[in-house]
């Protein structure tokens, strides 16, 4: 009998360090050795706090992490291409045709002296090389394949005449016009209300499966990543602490701060102040090498502040960096 053959490897990024200079101190390291491997067709689910260096992998894999920050090593390969050795002209190429990225702001990626639907159609002109009849036709399905309302009046809105949901989809279906490869959600419907944020959200799952795309979905809400994604991986001042499929991460999640992530969305304070620190008591681990999360570790040992873990299998598929992983 035949068997289905793995889906390849479409992004892989190796031993990733960036670093921002600061004047007279220290540098600050935004990402410290991040290691993250993407399938075809798989949806990965990025978790962290704000600061934790979401944006600036997202930034990393479009190659526009902004001056002065600087990769210090690594590398980021996008269907076996090594990035970094590309000219800009390539990586022009490649943004918007194999690699599309929506952000949370739709209001500063749109111009507002141009129609929605001349943004839409010039990407498709500029990428898949097509005349303006053709580019116009394709953007104005596109406004329909996101289900905005009447897409040939909104073809010719302006920005400021679109809702936050709306407008959204526009910056959607200007990342999905090409039909990418792989798509990078940074915190996309982080501004709209809840019901909207569900109506986008399905639709930008439905999309992206519709092109056999695969997906980085950044997200500071935890919950979302069990709808929406096949894996979830755990980010904490720029390093993953914890990544596995989406049903071992929540039939049993393994580090302290995936835990304590998990645990701000129950009702109980109890459970919440269990695995929260009071203020008073945090204090900063990486001076001594340790562990990041020591100073904000309720499980917190002196091998935590002296010794930096490192990832290690819980079991196949699931890693955790942390000396004393949750157990149940």
């Amino acid at each position: 009998m035949a068997t289905t053959p793995e889906p390849s490897t479409i992004l892989n990024i190796e031993g990733l360090h960036v670093s921002y200079p600061v004047y007279e101190t220290a540098p600050v390291r935004a990402l410290r050795g991040i290691d993250l491997q993407v399938r075809e067709g798989e949806n990965i689910g990025l978790v962290g706090e704000s600061g934790s260096g979401k944006t600036t992998l997202a930034r990393a894999i479009m190659q526009l992490i902004s001056r002065p920050g600087r990769v210090d090593s690594g590398r980021i390969e996008f269907a076996g291409r090594d990035l970094s050795k590309l000219s800009e002209e390539e990586l022009r190429a490649i943004r918007g045709d194999d690699i599309a990225m929506v952000i949370p702001n739709p209001r500063t990626e749109l111009n507002p002296l141009v129609t929605v639907g001349k943004q839409i159609a010039n990407v498709a002109r500029y990428h898949l090389s097509l005349p303006r009849k053709e580019a116009d036709a394709m953007a104005m399905a596109m406004l329909d394949a996101v289900q905005i309302p009447d897409p040939k009046r909104r073809f010719k809105a302006y920005p400021h005449e679109l809702s936050g949901g709306m407008a959204q989809r526009v910056v959607m279906a200007i990342a999905l016009i090409c039909s990418p490869r792989f798509i990078i959600s940074d915190d996309a419907t982080s501004g709209l209300d809840v019901t909207v944020q569900t109506q986008v959200l399905e639709l930008l799952q439905d999309l992206v499966q519709q092109q056999g795309a695969s997906m980085l979905f950044i997200t500071r809400d935890i919950g979302i990543t069990a709808h929406y994604c096949h894996q979830v991986a755990i980010i904490y001042a720029g390093e993953i602490v914890e990544i596995a499929d989406t049903a071992s991460f929540f039939d049993n999640p393994q580090h302290p701060y995936s835990v304590m992530l998990l645990s701000a969305f129950s009702h109980n304070p109890k459970l919440r102040g269990m695995w929260s620190k009071p203020e008073e008591l945090i204090e900063n681990a990486e001076a001594g090498g340790g562990c990041l999360f020591a100073g904000r570790c309720v499980r917190a040992s002196d091998t935590c502040l002296k010794e930096h873990p490192k990832m290690r299998s819980i079991r196949p598929g699931h890693g955790v960096r942390c000396h004393h992983p949750v157990e149940r």
